[in-house]
């Protein structure tokens, strides 16, 4: 088994999916927004249980399992290939991204490399998967998880932060529908 992967597809695990080169597309609100319906649909439609998450400007931490119908790496992919291509349809149509050719370049560079690309990768591989093997463990990834906001000193207390569940934890109305853990 190769490390950072999802080997049972009902178990909860610790996801980071990240932009490809690290490159901060999530400095616009509309961007942002992608990914906070994109969830919500995941959520409402495809089975995804998502008891923390938090979007930083290149990447997403989540903290989810799949309901037993459903499988988690499908789940993420259908979420990836989904908010790749409107976020780089909204970048292109409404052009209100200044480095929106830039980037646009990038993402075409990277995946002329790949045979499965057909245009842009926006995404980098895999789900750096972890799991989750001990409430203290969901714990510590829980608490890091709302830090990281902090720790960008983007916000002085994780409930400030309006991209992430810590909100709801601290018993404020989200964005994303969460399961409390």
């Amino acid at each position: 088994m190769r490390p950072f992967q999802v080997s049972d597809q009902h178990a909860v695990y610790f996801l980071t999916l990240t932009i490809v080169d690290w490159i901060d597309v999530f400095t616009r609100k509309e961007y942002k927004l992608e990914v906070v319906d994109s969830l919500n649909f995941c959520v409402e439609r495809k089975g995804l249980e998502i008891f923390a998450w938090c979007l930083m400007s290149n990447h997403l931490h989540l903290l989810c399992r799949s309901k037993e119908a459903f499988r988690l790496s499908d789940i993420i992919q259908d979420f990836k290939k989904f908010t790749a291509r409107k976020i780089l349809a909204s970048m292109e149509r409404e052009s209100i991204e200044s480095r929106a050719a830039w980037i646009s370049k990038t993402f075409k560079d990277e995946g002329a490399d790949q045979s499965r690309i057909t245009n842009y990768k926006f995404w980098m591989d895999g789900l750096h998967a972890v799991a989750i093997e001990s409430n203290h463990f969901l714990e510590q990834k829980l608490h890091y998880i709302h830090q990281n906001p902090v720790e960008a000193m983007i916000v002085d207390e994780p409930e400030e932060y309006l991209f992430s569940s810590a909100r709801d934890y601290a018993g404020r109305k989200g964005l994303v529908k969460v399961e409390l853990y």
